[in-house]
C-alpha cells in the first residue's frame, strides 16, 4: 500500500528552536512514539550515556541500540550546531510502547536535514534485529512522513539503500517509491536513489 499521509501526529516545532522532548514533539503511531532529541540529549547519546535520557523518556536503551546510535548522534548534534533549522528534522528513537511498563526503543529514524531547495526531505532508519519482521519500520517510517506533510507541507520524499539492503527495498516498495537513480556514498557505498511524491 503507498503512503498516503494522515493527520495524527504531532504538532508544529519552530524552526531553529532546539528543544527538549515534550508531548507537543512526539510523533505517534498506533503502537510507536518517535520523540525528538534535543541538543543536550544528543550530547549525553553520543558520550554513552542513556541513563537521563531514559528517565526523560520513560524508556529503556539496551547496549545494543546505544551502540548503533552514538556515532550518529555525535553526527546530528555537529549538524544542529552548524545548522539549527535542521533540529525538528534529526535524530528520533523508535520507542515501543508498553502496558505498565517502560517505552522500549527498537530502532531510531531521522531525516538528514532539513528540506533541500525542491522541497525533499531524505529517510534513514534502522531496527535492532530482535525488532525487525514486526511491522514497525513501515509504521515509524509512515508516521513520520505523514508528520512531515501535515505539520511542514512536504511531498516529495527520497531514500538512499544499499542494493543488498533487501528488508528496506522491501520497505520503500510498499511506500510506493520510484528508483531515480544511484550514488556512491562515502561510506555506505554503492546506494540506490529512489523518491516517492505525495
Amino acid at each position: 500500500m503507498p503512503f498516503v499521509p494522515t493527520a495524527r501526529d504531532s504538532r508544529p516545532v519552530p524552526s531553529g528552536t532546539l528543544l527538549s522532548v515534550d508531548e507537543s514533539h512526539v510523533i505517534r503511531s498506533a503502537r510507536l512514539d518517535l520523540p525528538l532529541l534535543s541538543l543536550a540529549q544528543l550530547d549525553r547519546l553520543a558520550a554513552g550515556d542513556v541513563t537521563a535520557l531514559g528517565a526523560e523518556l520513560g524508556a529503556t536503551f539496551i547496549a545494543e541500540w546505544v551502540d548503533d546510535v552514538r556515532w550518529l548522534a555525535a553526527r546530528r548534534a555537529l549538524q544542529i550546531r552548524q545548522h539549527p533549522d535542521d533540529a525538528p528534522w534529526l535524530l528520533r528513537p523508535i520507542l515501543r510502547r508498553a502496558v505498565d511498563a517502560p517505552s522500549a526503543a527498537v530502532g531510531y529514524l531521522n531525516f538528514h536535514g532539513a528540506p533541500d531547495e525542491r522541497g525533499m526531505v531524505e529517510i534513514g532508519y534502522m531496527l535492532l534485529p530482535g525488532a525487525r519482521g514486526q511491522g514497525y519500520a513501515i509504521e515509524a517510517v509512515r508516521a513520520a512522513f505523514a508528520w512531515a506533510t501535515r505539520v511542514h507541507g512536504i511531498r516529495l520524499f527520497r531514500a538512499s539503500v544499499s542494493p543488498d539492503n533487501a528488508r528496506s527495498l522491501n520497505l520503500i516498495g510498499k511506500l510506493g517509491f520510484v528508483q531515480t537513480g544511484d550514488q556512491w556514498d562515502e561510506e555506505d557505498g554503492l546506494e540506490l536513489v529512489f523518491e516517492l511524491q505525495v
